[in-house]
């Protein structure tokens, strides 16, 4: 069984999908620094895609940051580092400015949108 979430669903690349749920179990804890992370093989096998998939995953978690490929060791889940500020507002900046107009558009308030965000990055930290 594999350390996070991996019910994939319809219309959105596989890929896609299990590289955000290996994320959001890196930001909720579930997996750490130092964990081994499943080999391609077996990556390929539980979440049921193509070994090349699943290769393709690996190394856009480890383009991330969010995976080293240790020799000999395996693949292990890297030390978390905050991103510089830069990187972190020019990477935000996109998603914050749909969810802004989104949010505006139907009729939510800054307040109600706030409190939204609040409540889900709690849910991260729990």
């Amino acid at each position: 069984m594999l350390p996070f979430d991996t019910r994939l669903v319809a219309g959105r690349p596989a890929s896609e999908q299990v590289v955000a749920a290996v994320h959001r179990a890196v930001a909720t804890g579930r997996l750490n620094p130092g964990d081994e992370f499943p080999s391609v093989r077996k990556l390929s096998a539980e979440v049921g895609i193509n070994p090349n998939t699943a290769h393709k995953i690996v190394a856009a978690l480890v383009a991330d940051g969010v995976l080293e490929v240790h020799p000999g060791l395996g693949t292990r889940v890297a030390a978390t580092k905050a991103a510089p500020a830069s990187r972190r507002t020019k990477e935000l900046t996109p998603p914050a400015a749909e969810l802004a107009l989104l949010a505006k558009r139907l009729g939510a308030t800054r307040e109600e949108l706030e409190e939204l965000l609040r409540r889900e990055w709690e849910k991260l930290e729990a």
